[in-house]
C-alpha cells in the first residue's frame, strides 16, 4: 500500500526543513497543494529542497513547474478536468464519487477517491462515501490498486481501507496537525508519527 503525504494548505516558516526530514525519512510520494497561492511561493519552496526530491513531488496547481523542476507528475483536482496541451508525464486525478472512478482509472497514474471520512485539515469536508457503498464498489473491482483513500486517514482506519483493497492512502491533517506552526520548532513528534504511518501502510 502507497503512502502520499500532501502538504498543507498554507505555506509555513519550517515546512522546507520538516520536508527535507520527511524525504531523508523514506517519504516516497509528496503532494505539493496549495489552493489559491501565487505560484512564487512554491517555487521558493521548491528551490529550498534537494533536487534528489523532486521526482517524489507531484504538483496540483502551476503546472509548469512539473517542467521547471523535473518533478514527478500533475495533479488535477477534478475526475472530469482536461490534461494540459501537450503533456505527456504522469497524471493523478481526484474523484469525489465512485461513479467517476472507472473512467478516471483509464486516464490517470492513480486517483484519490475522496471523502472517505471526515476531514482533519479541513471541517467543511465531511464524509460523503459511507462503509457499505465502499465494500460494494470494491466487490464490484472499482476499489484496486490505483485508487487511494483520501479523507479524514489516519492510524486507526489504514487497515479498514487496505482491506478493503485501495491501493494508497492520502494523508494531510493527521500528520500535519502534530506540529503548530506558530510556536514550534521541534517536529520530533511529526516525524515519529510518520514512521508509524509507513509502518501502517507496510
Amino acid at each position: 500500500m502507497k503512502l502520499i503525504i500532501m502538504t498543507k494548505a498554507t505555506f509555513f516558516v519550517e515546512e522546507d526543513k520538516i520536508l527535507t526530514t520527511l524525504f531523508e525519512e523514506g517519504m516516497e510520494s509528496l503532494h505539493l497543494y496549495k489552493p489559491q497561492s501565487e505560484p512564487i511561493y512554491s517555487e521558493r519552496l521548491l528551490t529550498l529542497l534537494s533536487d534528489q526530491y523532486y521526482k517524489r513531488i507531484t504538483v496540483h496547481d502551476h503546472f509548469y513547474l512539473y517542467d521547471e523542476y523535473g518533478l514527478k507528475g500533475i495533479h488535477l483536482n477534478q475526475a472530469s478536468d482536461e490534461v494540459p496541451a501537450g503533456f505527456r508525464g504522469n497524471v493523478s486525478r481526484t474523484c469525489h464519487a465512485i461513479g467517476e472512478l472507472a473512467e478516471a482509472k483509464k486516464r490517470s497514474s492513480y486517483v484519490f477517491l475522496k471523502t472517505i471520512f471526515d476531514s482533519q485539515s479541513n471541517p467543511l469536508d465531511k464524509q460523503t462515501i459511507g462503509f457499505e457503498a465502499l465494500k460494494e464498489a470494491a466487490s464490484r473491482g472499482l476499489i484496486d490498486k490505483k485508487v487511494y483513500a483520501m479523507g479524514g486517514i489516519n492510524l486507526d482506519n489504514i487497515r479498514t481501507l487496505k482491506d478493503l483493497g485501495f491501493g494508497g492512502v492520502v494523508v494531510c491533517g493527521d500528520l500535519w496537525n502534530r506540529f503548530n506552526i506558530h510556536n514550534e520548532q521541534d517536529y520530533k513528534e511529526l516525524i515519529a508519527h510518520f514512521q508509524k504511518l509507513r509502518k501502517a501502510v507496510s
